[in-house]
This record gives structure tokens, sequence and C-alpha cells, in this order.
């Protein structure tokens, strides 16, 4: 049965009952209003009276629709009414939004948002050190501030902070980097809008290369002191000096990286993205050689090794660091007695960096070196940019004597002779 339409004493107000729902002792009552718009009628639902509408309300918004008529100004109808007030609503909501999000500080942003992100997404050793350099030297200078007020300024002050707090441009650089970090992540997360204040800070531009490079005798006599101390530690040693590996690399390193039959290792998801290493057949005989031993261990202990197994692994699974073996074979050596510079300090990297300098010794171009040490662009492999030197001046050394008068050549060439 249709609803029974019921008239007020309001011209143009109307209501009707609810079947079974109360208002008190009475049925709950729906009231509308009805009026002319261009010309045409038009009735519009207001709301029940358990709403708190009555019939002297409703005639109230009716009027104000009226004036809003005659005026030509204000909403005409109770749908562009609505829109309106649907509109505000949705504006003081994004405003709120806005300044609880501004509100909120560097610091508990880092908390609650990028430091959960960051230990999903980051080795652990990366997270410690960002969250010890933040809760040491970041959040004191800016911790306490919405991100929105951070400027370069506070970040200006961040770096004379730790730069009279004795701490090296590298960790200076590192911790700016960590800023950047978390307004990038702010930004990418919605929690930022404004612009990252580091794009306005200069970074500290430490030079931490390596700068010494173990000879061959060194290498040779290196490894032999490692063999007779620890296997595991002389594996990775020669595997770094072979095929320039980090350390980080050599750790991730699983069987089923291993290709003997190409000579060739698949490093995964390295600084620069992942990238084939090539075998010498020092280390090929090596990893053969660790092959057949993990093989024996597994056939002794009736269990059997898996292509996911790591070709070095500790107690823990996944190695974190070198052994300290290797430190205390170097002081045993002398190889750093004397060198307070760090850049001259053999350190487990410095394996690494001896493969590149022989490479270049042996005549490779800086582009392969690039390529071979899984360098994203070539700033990090200039390094051994003098290196190549010498050798384009003894290149262009044999094109001055190729060119010389023949008189002259002949007469050097005797002088040669007669010397000899």
């Amino acid at each position: 049965m249709a609803a029974k339409w019921i008239k007020t004493s309001f011209p143009g107000v109307r209501y009707r009952e609810h079947e079974t729902r109360k208002n008190g002792v009475r049925r709950d009552q729906y009231f509308t209003i009805r009026y002319k718009l261009a010309g045409k009628d038009r009735e519009e639902g207001l709301g029940w009276a358990s709403e708190n509408w009555t019939a002297a309300k409703a005639y109230d918004r009716l009027k104000e629709l009226k004036e809003n008529r005659k005026s030509g100004e204000g909403p005409q109808t109770l749908a562009e009414k609505r829109g309106i007030e649907d509109a505000r609503k949705a504006a003081e909501k994004a405003e709120a939004e806005r300044q609880e999000k501004e509100a909120v500080t560097f610091k508990t942003f880092f908390e609650d948002s990028y430091l959960p992100q960051a230990k999903a997404d980051k080795k652990e050793r990366s997270v410690t050190r960002e969250e010890g350099l933040f809760n040491v030297w970041i959040s004191p200078a800016l911790g306490h501030l919405p991100m929105k007020d951070i400027t370069p300024f506070h970040l200006e002050k961040l770096k004379r902070d730790m730069t009279t707090g004795g701490q090296s441009p590298r960790s200076v650089e590192y911790a700016l980097s960590v800023v950047r970090q978390i307004f990038n992540t702010a930004k990418r997360l919605g929690s930022f809008d404004g612009e990252n204040p580091t794009a306005k800070v200069k970074f500290p531009k430490p030079d931490n290369g390596r700068m010494r490079f173990l000879t061959h005798a060194e290498a040779d006599k290196l490894l032999e002191a490692l063999k007779g101390k620890s296997a595991d530690v002389h594996d990775m040693t020669l595997l770094s000096l072979n095929c320039g590996l980090r350390f980080g690399e050599i750790a991730s390193l699983t069987w089923q990286d291993v290709d003997p039959d190409r000579g060739t290792l698949t490093i995964r998801d390295a600084k620069a993205g992942s990238r084939y290493a090539f075998l010498t057949e020092q280390a090929a005989a090596m990893l053969k050689g660790r092959s057949e031993q993990q093989d024996r261990t597994a056939k002794k202990n009736q269990t059997e090794r898996k292509p996911s197994d790591y070709v070095f692994s500790g107690r823990k699974g996944l190695l974190d660091r070198i052994s300290i073996t290797f430190k205390r074979t170097i002081d045993e050596l002398k190889f750093n007695d004397g060198i307070d510079d760090p850049r001259l300090q053999i350190c487990f990297h410095s394996c690494r960096h001896s493969y590149a300098s022989w490479m270049i010794e042996e005549g490779a171009d800086l582009y392969t070196v690039q390529k071979l040490l899984g360098h994203k662009t070539n700033v990090m492999t200039q390094r051994y940019g003098h290196m190549s030197e010498s050798r384009l001046k003894d290149a262009a050394k044999a094109l001055s004597l190729a060119l010389r008068p023949k008189e002259k050549a002949e007469e050097d060439a005797e002088q040669v002779v007669n010397a000899s």
C-alpha cells in the first residue's frame, strides 16, 4: 500500500508516518517540502521527526530556498544545499587531516613509519647504524620539529653539531642521507607534501677510497698465513682477490649461484644490481674443493647439500662480517704497522681493491674494470685512473720513438748494441 501523505498547517510541508516505528507515543513522521522551480513542481525529502525534523523547521527551510530563488544567491534546492554542505564538510575534514599531518614531528614519523619500513627492507646492520645516528645526532637536532618546519638551516646546524662533536665527514654525509631518505619516504607515503630540505644542503664529499692494494707477494703471504688459521677466511679472501667481490656478495653466495661449467658466479642484488663474476683457475679449484667437502659432510650427517645452501655460512646462517681472524692475521704480518691513515691500511675490502688494481696492471681498461666490479657509474672506478695513465704514457713514449728521424733511431739502436 502506498504511503499516505498528510498535509500540515505549513503551506508546502507534508509528512507520512512510518508503519511501525514510534517516536515517543506517536508514529515517526517523515517530512518533505514542495515548491515550484522553473515552472515545474518539485518535492524533496528532509528527514524524520526522530532526527529532530518538525513541520516548522521544514517550513523554515522552504522559505530559505524561496528567498534564495528571489535573490539569485545561495542554494535553490535541497540537493544543492546538501551538496554545498557535503563539500564544506569534506573541506573541513581535508584541512583537519592536513593540519594533523603537518603536526607530525620528525621523530614520530621516524619511529612510527620509517623505522618499521627500514627493518622490513634493509639489512640489520644498516638499520642499526641509521637508528644509532638518529638517536645520537639527528633526533636532538630535528626530532622535536614538525616535518614541515625543518629547513636547510636546521640541517646546517646538524652538520656543525656533528663536525664539532668529532664526527667524520663520512658520518655527517651518512646522517644527511638518512634525513633525505626519511623525507623521501614521507612523501611517498603521503605524510609530507613539501620540498625535501636536503636538496638545498651541500653534502660533505669524504675521500674514503682505499688507496693501497696488496702486491701479489703480499697476497700470497696473506693466503698462506690464513690457510693455517681458518679455511673459511682463507677461501673468502682468495675469492675476493680472484673475483673482486665485496664481503656481502661472498656471504650471500649460494651453490646455485656457482656455475663451474661456464666459470661464473651470479652475484644477486648487489649495490648496482645483479651481475656475473668470472672465476680464475684458483677460485674454481677452491670452490670445487669446498663443494666436495660439504658433500662429504652432508653424507656423513645423512643429509643433502641443497642448491640454496650458502657457500660460506656461520652458526646462524648468513654471515654478517668477516671473522676477526682476518684482522689478526694482517696485524701479525705487520701490513699496517706505522700507517695511521685508514685509506692506506689493509682490510678485507682491500682484496677487492687489489683485484681491480691487478686488472689495470694487466692491461684492462677502466670500463672493463667498472663492469667487473659492478660499479653503477665510472665515478668509483676512476680511482684506478692513475694506474692506467702510466700505460698511456708508455704508449705515447713508444709512439714518440717510432716517429723519430730514421738516423736518430739507428743511432739509439747502435748505442744500445755497444752498451751490451
